[in-house]
């Protein structure tokens, strides 16, 4: 079984299987289009499968356990990770976090039942809760640890403070934390660059949160990190057409695709970013092969190239 420590550069994200995001059943058409795409993933070298009990209202887990189900032996090959901390909207409740300690542990439980798994390598909590208790959520995750359910922990969409502070209530180390980076949504770069200048305030950014994760070990992992297709078929701004021309040149030289590129690009970052691609689409998760064998190469020249085409405008 892989580990955050050895396993591939490249996360395939479930968040697509399942078929439609409601409460009705699976269908056997979801099932296969599931199949196609995990085998897909594992045929193109992708062993790290990333959930959270929301996606589809639980179905992504769900056709996916019936999936480990049929197929002897691949839950043994593969990398298991799943979220939770969001609960969708029921009725008059609206949808909120909720990172209580006895929920984490509901959920955690839930989430192994419809994966059909005795343990996850990895838990991350989704979002941050502003009424959680660090030392609430530190007791759960060090229960959930202790009972075999759970091997390692990290969280998502949360800033340096927020790793930090949790991190002091636990003596288990977060290792990942889950955040939108691509090539189109680059201000976790910025942030590195604006520095002294008028559009510092402007970026968004929380400061020093790549550097906290880089500091600590902790893995980033890119959630949308195809950037929806903006450069790799779906560009609509002059300034996305540039980008995908460039991406598609750099494809055609080095023997690739415009995907590997775009996936390349965040895996140059000294971070060690571990993209995450979202597709279901078996030919699209095959073009980001080469990314999960971490090649080709992007020099220097090039990977600023890519960023400044993308950005529009030189750097400050």
């Amino acid at each position: 079984m892989t580990t955050p420590e050895n396993s591939d550069r490249l996360v395939f994200g479930c968040m697509g299987l399942g078929g439609a995001w409601d409460t009705s059943p699976l269908t056997a058409a979801d099932i296969d289009v599931a199949a196609a795409a995990v085998e897909a993933a594992v045929e193109s070298g992708i062993t790290t499968f990333d959930h959270a009990d929301i996606y589809r209202h639980g179905k992504s887990e769900a056709v996916f356990g019936e999936i480990l189900a049929r197929s002897a032996g691949l839950r043994e090959r593969i990398t298991l990770q799943t979220k939770c901390g969001i609960r969708l909207a029921d009725g008059d409740r609206p949808g909120l976090y909720d990172l209580r300690g006895a929920s984490i542990v509901r959920r955690v439980e839930e989430s192994l039942h419809r994966l059909r798994t005795d343990v996850l390598d990895v838990l991350l909590l989704h979002r941050p809760d502003p009424l959680a208790d660090p030392a609430e959520i530190g007791e759960a995750l060090a229960s959930l640890h202790r009972q075999g359910l759970v091997r390692r922990f990290g969280v998502s969409n949360m800033n340096a403070a927020q790793i930090a502070r949790l991190q002091a209530h636990t003596e288990l180390p977060l290792v990942a934390n889950q955040l939108e980076m691509s090539l189109h949504r680059r201000a976790w770069l910025e942030d590195a660059v604006l520095v002294n200048t008028p559009e510092s305030a402007a970026n968004g950014f929380p400061a020093g949160t790549v550097e906290h994760c880089l500091t600590h070990g902790i893995t980033l992992q890119a959630w949308g990190a195809l950037a929806q297709g903006r450069y790799t078929g779906r560009q609509q701004t002059p300034q996305e057409r540039a980008t995908a021309a460039l991406v598609a040149s750099l494809a055609e030289a080095k023997g690739t695709t415009p995907e590997t590129i775009v996936l390349r690009w965040l895996q140059r970052h000294p971070a060690r970013v571990a993209p995450v691609i979202g597709t279901s689409n078996p030919d699209r998760i095959r073009a980001c092969r080469d990314a999960a064998l971490d090649e080709p190469g992007l020099s220097h020249e090039e990977w600023y190239t890519l960023w400044v085409t993308a950005r529009g405008a030189a750097l400050p």
